[in-house]
């Protein structure tokens, strides 16, 4: 993360989360989403997950029906014993994991269930869909927390949306 502009990033999210709130409430949403694909890459080319983990040491995704049949089954464990084991319902009623770190994250930031984790993980964070401009409220959220997110409406607003 040598770029100039992940300098710093978290107190420079944090400072400018009114400033990406405005931006998105006033952005051309179809300028936006052309622009999602090179920014997403790019992105990724300055950042590695693997430094940061923030997601799954502190948040977690939602378990859907077919992720919890998917890795109950990759774990040889019955449905019921999967989430009595690892997970709870929040407040929204979806399951999450019972504790943060993921249960899943190897101390190396490695994911055990890699190629089985839930469709929110596989699609985190969002940064190459539509989430982002639709979905506000987790896009701050996860601005705060992810540099990825960061750096993509950092380089949205220097392109003027």
């Amino acid at each position: 993360m040598d770029n100039k502009v992940l300098e710093n990033w978290q107190k420079k999210s944090a400072d400018r989360k009114k400033l990406y709130q405005q931006f998105m409430q006033r952005a051309d949403k179809n300028k936006v989403l052309r622009q999602l694909p090179d920014l997403h890459e790019e992105a990724f080319e300055k950042i590695d997950c693997l430094q940061c983990a923030a997601c799954c040491k502190n948040y977690s995704p939602r378990f859907k029906t077919p992720d919890i049949k998917r890795i109950s089954k990759h774990l040889k464990l019955r449905e019921s014993e999967f989430i009595d084991q690892y997970l709870r319902l929040d407040e929204d009623g979806d399951y999450v994991v019972k504790a943060t770190p993921c249960p899943f994250l190897g101390a190396d930031n490695y994911c055990s269930i890699y190629d089985q984790r839930p469709s929110d993980c596989e699609r985190f964070p969002y940064t190459d869909e539509d989430v982002l401009i639709k979905r506000q409220a987790i896009t701050l959220k996860n601005a705060s927390f992810c540099p990825a997110v960061y750096y993509v409406l950092e380089r949205l607003m220097e392109n003027k949306g």
